[in-house]
């Protein structure tokens, strides 16, 4: 393995920073503690760790929606193109270009799932979603044949391709995506990143992807973060984190011998410091 791995900047202009920030809610429960990150442009960018890291809440001090949850960024920066966001409202980020994919999906379930489509357009106003909707349909063929269901009796992976859709019709910038293998069977984990890397290869979108599955993560991503007890642990490219023994331990399930080991077989977990 690499005694060092690639930093961001090796990998092109950095569109989205994250500045040692900290992040309260109820003005009592701390959740991250001294967050940093660099999002490269164009490119995907996965941030791994277990269940309470603090990913998510990443996630929503990025796209400002920290409020509905009572949090708010208490300390830090986060900069997108010269423009501090911590503890703007959604609204005005959305426009600036960036669109968070939230983990559970929450598509309209009594709309169509063309009519869900459609309401990811409204932010463009005066522009028509009928070129906005080939585009969706060129990445998900399976939302076209499915346009006039009703998105309540479609499946949980048909879901989350209408969810990522809705999203991409507001043509983002920067895409986040929160647990998008959440529930979902192998296949339609490979399916669905395997779209994710067409439309970030096609369109230039650059993504941010929260995932527990890191295997599949990074092999999608170009760059990656491991966050533990909100806090950001170990970051690399994503070879060297696949070729990181702690990573492949923990994370990935192989053992130093080369078996399979469970998240409940871990003794210890050896942090390392961060890559400055």
């Amino acid at each position: 393995m690499r005694e060092r791995p690639a930093r961001p900047e090796d990998l092109g202009p950095i569109e989205l920073e994250v500045n040692n920030i900290e992040v309260v809610y109820h003005d009592v429960i701390q959740v991250l503690r001294g967050v940093s990150l660099k999002v490269p442009k164009e490119r995907i960018t996965a941030l791994l760790g277990p269940n309470g890291a603090g990913k998510t809440t990443t996630l929503r001090a990025i796209s400002g929606l920290l409020k509905p949850e009572y949090g708010k960024v208490t300390d830090g920066r986060i900069v997108y193109e010269g423009t501090n966001l911590a503890n703007k409202g959604p609204e005005e980020i959305v426009r600036l270009g960036i669109v968070q994919v939230p983990e559970g999906r929450h598509v309209f379930k009594h709309l169509t799932v063309e009519e869900n489509l459609k309401v990811g357009s409204y932010i463009h106003y005066g522009r028509t979603a009928r070129e906005d909707l080939e585009r969706i349909y060129h990445y998900f063929p399976r939302l076209y044949e499915l346009r006039h269901k009703l998105a309540g009796y479609t499946s949980g992976g048909e879901q989350q391709m209408l969810a990522i859709g809705r999203a991409l019709m507001a043509r983002p910038k920067l895409l986040l995506l929160d647990e998008p293998s959440l529930g979902l069977a192998p296949l339609l984990v490979r399916e669905i990143f395997e779209i994710v890397r067409q439309i970030n290869a096609e369109e230039g979108v650059t993504v941010l992807v929260v995932e527990q599955n890191a295997r599949i993560a990074l092999s999608a991503a170009d760059y990656g973060y491991i966050m533990e007890q909100g806090r950001i642990v170990l970051e690399g490219d994503a070879d060297y984190l696949e070729q990181n023994p702690d990573v492949r331990e923990f994370y990935l399930g192989v053992a130093k011998t080369g078996g399979r080991k469970s998240f409940k077989e871990v003794k210890a977990y050896k942090r390392r410091k961060r890559f400055m």
